[in-house]
């Protein structure tokens, strides 16, 4: 397939998608796109109040749940709201993303690393045996170019600098672990980056990384919509396999029309993955639905 697009995006009508972050950039132009399919949409959002406007723009059968990714006690709740509303996910999108921020989350953790992956960890666990029960359901984790850059103590993923590639590394060592555990089922996980996109995730920080990074997206073209399309192939895509990775095909990733790219080989560690998942574990205190045989 050459440039793929909205128009691609086959019929959504009877899925029940829930996209973190969905209120603004990336996540809501993706939630827009399934709507218009006819998807139910779930909004998982920090901020309520902008996600109910959000779901207006959109239409359609958009609803909103409160979910903050930087606390597990919101992580739960708005897994057990998810659950009382819906019987099935079809589709689970980990959108949600910080950068430039410092300090810790309400339970600890260094913040890029516990809302990027560690909120999403914790909520994909607990919403699994909903996206177990839909048949051809899929789990998207965006991660980003940066996450090339991503080095870490797996016994101490938190130390050291680099927090965001570290945290964008971690979103594909766990697509990759947590397909591994899905093999044998009708659930796949994949992942997909943006390339150079001008949205709201740079906006805390420092103008030294913010001003060059939106000028890429400028110059490329990159607008949310057009950010959107690599998770949008991701979620939608018939032809999608377990472990797949979309991102634009242009130059360095950074523009283009959606396709399969490669992640580093540190992605693909499966010793680090494992190592990952095991202090994931241990840090959220949520462990999968699915046997360890299937490990």
């Amino acid at each position: 397939m050459g440039k793929w697009t909205e128009t691609d995006i086959p019929g959504q009508r009877g899925r029940i998608v829930v996209i973190t972050g969905a209120n603004t950039g990336i996540g809501f132009e993706t939630a827009r796109a399934l709507a218009a399919r006819g998807a139910s949409v779930v909004l998982a959002c920090r901020n309520a109040d902008k996600a109910r406007a959000a779901a207006e723009r959109i239409g359609g059968a958009t609803e909103v749940v409160r979910l903050d990714l930087a606390s597990l006690a919101s992580v739960h709740a708005a897994a057990d709201e998810i659950r009382d509303r819906h019987g099935r996910v079809d589709l689970l999108v980990n959108n949600a993303g910080v950068t430039g921020l410092s300090g810790r989350t309400e339970d600890g953790f260094e913040i890029q690393f516990g809302v990027n992956h560690l909120g999403h960890f914790a909520l994909t666990g607990r919403l699994l045996d909903l996206l177990l029960a839909a048949p051809g359901s899929r789990v998207v984790t965006v991660s980003s170019i940066g996450h090339r850059f991503g080095r870490f103590d797996p016994g101490d993923p938190q130390a050291g600098g680099g927090a965001y590639a570290r945290s964008k590394l971690a979103n594909l060592l766990f697509t990759n672990a947590l397909q591994r555990r899905l093999d044998g089922t009708d659930t796949i996980a994949v992942a997909a980056h943006p390339g150079g996109a001008s949205t709201e995730v740079f906006r805390y920080s420092s103008p030294f990384f913010r001003v060059p990074n939106l000028l890429i997206a400028r110059l490329f073209g990159r607008t949310p919509a057009m950010g959107a399309l690599p998770t949008l192939r991701a979620a939608t895509d018939p032809g999608a396999g377990g472990g797949d990775y979309f991102g634009p095909t242009g130059l360095f990733e950074i523009g283009g029309f959606p396709g399969l790219v490669a992640a580093s080989s540190r992605a693909h560690d499966v010793e680090l993955q494992q190592r990952l998942w095991a202090v994931s574990e241990e840090l959220t205190g949520v462990t999968y639905p699915i046997s360890r045989a299937a490990r």
